[in-house]
């Protein structure tokens, strides 16, 4: 079961946190700004229409110490986030875009929610008591985040809140039986809530009708130096992980749980991204660079503890990451080619974000030695991740 926390759901509630906040930011500008703030405020307007029509809304959650955050209803998509650095100067941190229009299409999945599957299933396939499913294939052989019409082009339910904690928001989807051949009706809800001690806590949970698997995560891409460097190689990495899940040449992995020692996966010390991103070795050469699952290794499984932590020289500006999730893909970005345009018009070129996707592993439906990623009927699944931003 998952504790969601306290919220004021009344539309005049809202409304008026709407004002408070149009207040407190009349005058200031989009840019970098120092901005501290001595209450918590949340705000919901219109963010334009998907491409059949439909009314999209964003949701900002502002903090007393600068934190933004900027999440709309289409794929519940984080599409700004704004924090200080060591000067107080507060920047936008996330890859994406200016406007909903750019995320049409987002095949780089740019700060959604993915799901039902994040990551890869094989050949699109699994089965559960005996029943085979078959799901689209849309990275090479092999089925990715949910499949062509995944949840991060869903138009969510966002219902935005002022807690005890902070502001947020929740938001639902509903998946009918069938969609991109999964089964089972799943009810999904992901709350963000903002923290004044700097936390973005990211709560998930499902049920359904009909045994099916299920596997979400956030997929925001990061540059915690806010575009001033282009890429993110001098960035410092530590991952909570004494193993990870080797891939075979389709990204899939192979079954075997192996050593990080003496290989380029090895981030339990502090160590820049780019120090081994080019070594002879063929797993980095498979992904192109970081592609891959590490097994978090954790004091007490299903507790929130930590998976990573993340540190910007130039800035400043640090990330912890904390889940209950049993793994963490690191991503560094390897596909990003400089062909997409991001915000401002600037081209985002190769590396120039990292994602850390708390979640269960790639293919788990068809390795049993993984943990399982099944939802039964009369379960609820249920997850917590925390980004805690701060600096340094």
């Amino acid at each position: 079961m998952i504790i969601l926390l306290p919220r004021m759901r009344t539309r005049w509630t809202v409304a008026l946190a709407a004002l408070v906040f149009t207040a407190a930011c009349s005058g200031r500008s989009a840019d970098s700004t120092t901005m501290p703030q001595s209450t918590t405020r949340v705000a919901q307007e219109p963010f334009g229409r998907t491409p059949d029509g439909r009314s999209i809304s964003i949701v900002t959650l502002r903090n007393q110490n600068g934190v933004e955050v900027r999440v709309m209803s289409y794929g519940a998509i984080i599409v700004s986030l704004k924090t200080p650095d060591r000067s107080g100067r507060s920047a936008d941190v996330v890859l994406g875009h200016d406007d909903a229009a750019g995320y049409f299409p987002n095949p780089t999945f740019f700060g959604a929610i993915v799901g039902r599957y994040g990551n890869r299933i094989a050949k699109g396939r699994f089965s559960i008591d005996g029943h085979d499913y078959a799901l689209p294939t849309n990275n090479g052989p092999n089925s990715l985040h949910g499949g062509t019409t995944g949840w991060d082009q869903a138009l969510w339910e966002a219902e935005p809140f002022q807690g005890k904690d902070g502001p947020g928001v929740v938001l639902t989807h509903t998946s009918p039986d069938g969609d991109q051949g999964y089964p089972g009706t799943v009810k999904a809800k992901v709350t963000y809530t903002l923290t004044d001690d700097d936390r973005l806590r990211i709560e998930y949970s499902a049920t359904t009708d009909k045994p099916t698997v299920i596997n979400l995560t956030q997929h925001s891409y990061f540059n915690l130096s806010a575009g001033a460097s282009p890429d993110i190689l001098s960035h410092q990495l530590m991952i909570n992980a004494a193993q990870y899940t080797p891939v075979d040449d389709t990204l899939i992995p192979t079954g075997e749980i192996a050593s990080v020692d003496h290989t380029p996966f090895d981030f339990r010390t502090p160590t820049t991204i780019g120090a081994r991103i080019g070594d002879k070795d063929v797993q980095l050469t498979r992904g192109k660079g970081y592609d891959h699952n590490f097994v978090l290794t954790r004091v007490n499984a299903g507790d929130l503890e930590l998976a990573a932590r993340v540190e910007e020289p130039t800035s400043g500006r640090t990330l912890e990451v904390l889940t209950t999730q049993p793994g963490l893909q690191f991503y560094s970005g390897n596909f990003l080619d400089g062909t997409i345009a991001g915000k401002s018009g600037v081209k985002i070129g190769l590396r120039s974000g990292f994602c850390l996707e708390t979640q269960h592993f790639p293919d788990s439906p068809n390795h049993p030695s993984f943990p399982s990623t099944v939802l039964r009927p009369g379960e609820t699944y249920a997850s917590t991740t925390v980004f805690h931003f701060g600096v340094k």
